[in-house]
């Protein structure tokens, strides 16, 4: 199967990148190369032959549908976008830019590459989406394809909307897709903004640990290959029109997240105190929702999917990535944003 990725380079793309290509299919890159997106991530496969690269903005049909002719993709792995709520906070018309029109645009190219091509049943339009367009949960309960939508920030308005506009157009135009709806990923080349690679590279360089509020927040943990991996079953075995929720089964408290990598630091590479000591609690964000966890009952039962990462086990090799490729992330720290607090929103 010839699979066109989009957000390819960034850090959930290119796992997917990589499984597909481990799998036997062909991959199409589609990136942008905004800040968040590094193609050393994809050194291995590079130079593999079913590998191609195009430097596409997915807001840009014309470019789309040059490279949807050029390759005629058997299907379709949406998952370029903006995606950090501190940046919605502070610049939301990118994202709902890239995230609800560039959703649009991808729409109508696979529609046009569809059509022309007799509408075969086996095309797929896959639009990965996240759990925060669900809002937020007490302290029970669990999300799942059945969910209320309920978006509290700009970043999962603009993904609730890319999520309405793909179940519109298989209703409409019958166009064959799935979505899906991942909890909070994390693994090795993870953007050096996200909570987890944020709180190893400053604790290595003598910096806070910065924790929203308390720390008390809840967020269900997924692997990153895990989550590509569930990814690739969904788009070659799920049926058109299906939703699947897809979650680590892993809670855990933010607090209890950045202690826990400071215990394995302390382990690995010992520093002359704890790195605990260097936490330090800031204030909130706007809007931050409480607690995400996802039922993946569905996935399960239907497909047979399970994570094969404990949390303790996925956080330690995490770590372990990121203490021995200081070359992949050290060029990162100089890119916009990167090491600033960003989210606060208007006094």
């Amino acid at each position: 199967m010839k699979i066109l990725i989009t957000g390819g380079a960034g850090f959930i793309g290119s796992a997917v990148v990589k499984t597909a290509i481990a799998q036997g299919h062909q991959v199409v890159n589609v990136d942008s190369l905004t800040y968040a997106a590094c193609l050393a991530s994809l050194d291995d496969v590079k130079d593999n032959p079913a590998y191609a690269f195009a430097q596409v903005d997915i807001c840009d049909r014309a470019a789309l549908n040059t490279v949807f002719a050029d390759h005629q993709p058997d299907a379709v792995m949406h998952l370029a976008a903006e995606s950090h709520v501190d940046r919605s906070i502070d610049g939301p018309e990118t994202f709902v830019q890239t995230n609800v029109m560039g959703t649009f645009h991808m729409l109508e190219a696979a529609r046009a590459l569809w059509e022309a091509k007799g509408r075969s049943a086996d095309f797929r339009f896959h639009h990965i989406s996240t759990d925060e367009v669900f809002g937020s949960l007490g302290e029970t309960g669990k999300f799942d394809e059945e969910t209320r939508y309920d978006p509290r920030s700009p970043y999962s308005a603009s993904k609730a909307g890319s999520d309405h506009l793909v179940r519109a157009w298989h209703e409409t135009y019958d166009l064959p897709v799935v979505l899906t709806n991942c909890s909070n990923n994390y693994g090795p080349r993870q953007f050096p903004e996200k909570l987890i690679p944020v709180t190893i590279l400053n604790a290595m360089a003598g910096k806070p640990l910065p924790i929203y509020g308390a720390g008390l927040n809840v967020r269900d943990w997924l692997h990153v290959d895990d989550h590509a991996e569930a990814l690739l079953l969904v788009l070659t075995k799920a049926a058109p029109g299906a939703t699947y929720a897809i979650g680590g089964e892993a809670e855990a408290r933010n607090i209890d997240i950045v202690k826990t990598i400071c215990d394995i630091l302390d382990r690995k590479r010992p520093g002359n105190a704890p790195y605990a000591d260097q936490i330090t609690h800031v204030t909130d964000r706007p809007g931050h929702d409480q607690r995400y966890a996802i039922d993946p009952s569905r996935i399960k039962a239907d497909l047979g999917w399970t994570p094969a990462h404990s949390l303790q086990q996925g956080l330690e090799e995490t770590v372990d990535w990121y203490l021995n490729n200081t070359a992949w992330w050290e060029p990162l720290q100089a890119r916009e944003g990167v090491g600033q607090r960003l989210g606060q929103g208007k006094s």
